[in-house]
């Protein structure tokens, strides 16, 4: 392992960039500065895809669709959506079914009292009454998790994309390692924010999972991906591609799965990566 100001292993063959977003691709204002956006199109420019791979859902997507090229294609909702944002439409969904989604809200309620849900489907999210709001989501409707996911629902027939679980007592790692042990069976749980806030996806759909299926269409392999991120629903893509990036502000677990460590966000640690990707590119031309 690496630390931040060590100098950076780079792979033998770069073919694509798989990059998350908050917290690593994204400054904490989340703006991408100059500098990373000259590197993301200097990267396609040679000949290099670029994926973002987040935790948003795709109505969340603006901040970085005027920087999208090439493809166009985003895995977001930790690996459940691929997205053209180019055409603003879904390409491929991976879906948590309804009924398993409820066993997991019934397990967590029993496991976690005091636990909210929301539903995170490919039309929008909803939530329940005493879950936090999410202000950039108006038009979504409140009931409980129940109702939500039941086939009376407005909505039952749009794909389940993410269940969302918050606590407001429990620790974030602590949330997590708890919902794993309860209900690890019946789908993946992770989590990218500062509070106890979890991340439910289909059982085997992560990051990891989708971006490897992307690559495959591609011909990709993973020794030719270099990935970045900084908190735990990273980590199994960190862990997969063949070099990896924890950010300088990087969760423990991420800085543990990655096999180098950049300078933090804020210090545009992906541009810092991808400059010295081209240059060794060059070099060897």
């Amino acid at each position: 392992m690496t630390s931040a100001n060590d100098p950076l292993p780079l792979p033998p063959a770069v073919r694509l960039i798989a990059t998350d977003l908050d917290g690593t691709l994204l400054r904490d204002d989340k703006s991408v500065s100059d500098r990373t956006v000259a590197a993301l199109a200097a990267a396609e420019e040679a000949g290099i895809e670029v994926f973002f791979v987040t935790g948003r859902p795709a109505r969340w997507m603006g901040v970085v669709s005027d920087h999208v090229h090439g493809h166009g294609l985003a895995i977001c909702a930790n690996g459940a959506a691929v997205v053209d944002l180019h055409a603003g439409k879904l390409v491929q969904a991976r879906p948590l079914e309804r009924k398993t989604a409820l066993d997991v809200v019934r397990t967590l309620r029993d496991a976690a009292p005091g636990t909210t849900f929301a539903v995170e489907l490919s039309t929008g999210i909803h939530y329940e009454p005493d879950y936090p709001p999410f202000h950039l989501d108006p038009g979504a409707t409140t009931a409980t998790a129940e109702k939500l996911l039941g086939a009376e629902s407005p909505d039952s027939a749009a794909p389940v994309l993410k269940l969302l679980a918050q606590h407001p007592e429990l620790t974030p790692d602590g949330f997590l390692a708890l919902a794993r042990t309860a209900a690890g069976e019946l789908a993946s749980f992770t989590r990218s924010s500062p509070t106890a806030l979890l991340e439910i996806s289909g059982k085997g759909v992560s990051k990891a999972s989708t971006l490897a299926l992307c690559c495959a269409e591609r011909g990709i392999s993973s020794d030719q991906v270099v990935a970045f991120g900084d908190m735990p629903n990273d980590v199994e893509m960190l862990s997969w591609a063949g070099c990896s990036y924890a950010m300088g502000n990087a969760h423990p677990e991420v800085v543990a799965a990655a096999s180098g460590r950049t300078v933090a966000n804020n210090e545009d640690g992906v541009a810092v990566v991808i400059e010295e990707i081209l240059a060794s590119m060059k070099a060897v031309s």
